[in-house]
């Protein structure tokens, strides 16, 4: 096989130094949002020796999204940097696999969440409902578990697909045929595309009912009070959970869009939208997470006395 010339696999993209700055960035600041959050879930749960429903909720929720920002780092990084190396037999099976594994099991355990919040805030007469709200809590580690056994097999079915796409002597060592090669193995990764856009889908439905149903309740409950002249402890619960919820039905309607612009532009070089589409990924985690932090009273209250703290410790020096 022929060496590859230095000055064309230090050139793989003009965007690649750029893009892997930026995202650096986003997650480190995302990793560290999602780690405060778990450890503040880890120390009330050590000294409660329980967590509720939400609680767990969360803790997962945090611990997949650590997961997601450092296999996406380490993707994004080899990607457009060392490619070549991405490229290798064994190399991108296993990157495939944890991050297809993280990214699923982000989103379920975020529809999870959602759900939860719709089920245990909405108000609806219908039995079933009533039911599903006093079960709720007992379904709740039923669910996060089957969060994770879809996420895991999604993730065995990517890594099979990449086993199947090198297996047909999709390999490469010289820059001049990285995109080539590359094109060819995006064809190969068709199916998987498909199955990420098919649970894409489903999870963002399931978010964006659970948004609806919030709304509707919060109308209805609005709209009972105004009648009646009076105020409910309940209508301050809708209002916050109904922020959480849409801020985050916004936000995941924008993810699954770039998740189309990710299908699209998969057969083409690095642009500017690849950029942007990479960009936004890899902040969507943190953010959110961090929109929850401020929706609850006690996690906002503890966040702030660390940034405090910070504050005094930077100003005495």
């Amino acid at each position: 096989m022929e060496a590859c010339h230095p000055t064309q696999q230090s050139n793989v993209t003009s965007y690649g130094p750029t893009t892997v700055a930026i995202i650096t960035l986003e997650v480190s600041l995302g990793m560290w949002i999602n780690a405060f959050l778990v450890c503040v879930l880890c120390i009330a749960w050590v000294k409660k020796k329980t967590l509720n429903s939400n609680e767990k909720i969360w803790l997962l929720l945090g611990c997949s999204r650590i997961s997601y920002l450092c296999f996406s780092w380490v993707s994004h990084f080899l990607s457009k940097i060392y490619p070549n190396y991405l490229y290798a037999h064994i190399i991108l099976p296993l990157v495939a696999i944890f991050k297809t594994f993280s990214n699923y099991s982000n989103l379920w355990v975020s529809a999870c969440l959602c759900g939860f919040y719709c089920i245990k805030i909405a108000n609806f007469r219908n039995s079933f409902f009533i039911y599903l709200k006093v079960k709720v809590d007992r379904m709740v580690p039923w669910l996060l578990l089957g969060s994770e056994i879809v996420a895991l097999a999604m993730g065995i079915v990517v890594y099979d697909l990449m086993e199947t796409a090198q297996s047909s002597n999709l390999t490469f060592t010289c820059q001049e045929n990285f995109w080539e090669a590359r094109i060819k193995m995006d064809k190969h990764f068709f199916s998987s595309f498909f199955l990420t856009g098919f649970g894409y889908a489903a999870s963002f439905l399931a978010v964006f009912f659970a948004a609806v149903f919030l709304l509707f309740s919060l109308w209805r409950h609005k709209r009972t009070m105004q009648t009646n002249s009076m105020k409910d402890l309940s209508m301050d619960a809708h209002i916050r959970a109904m922020k959480s919820v849409l801020s985050f039905l916004v936000m995941f309607s924008i993810n699954f869009v770039c998740l189309i612009l990710t299908t699209i532009y998969a057969m083409k070089k690095e642009n500017i939208m690849t950029l942007l589409i990479s960009i936004y990924l890899c902040a969507f985690p943190g953010v959110h997470s961090l929109i929850l932090i401020f929706s609850n009273p006690k996690l906002e209250k503890a966040l702030l006395k660390i940034f405090s703290c910070v504050k005094c410790e930077f100003f005495t020096k």
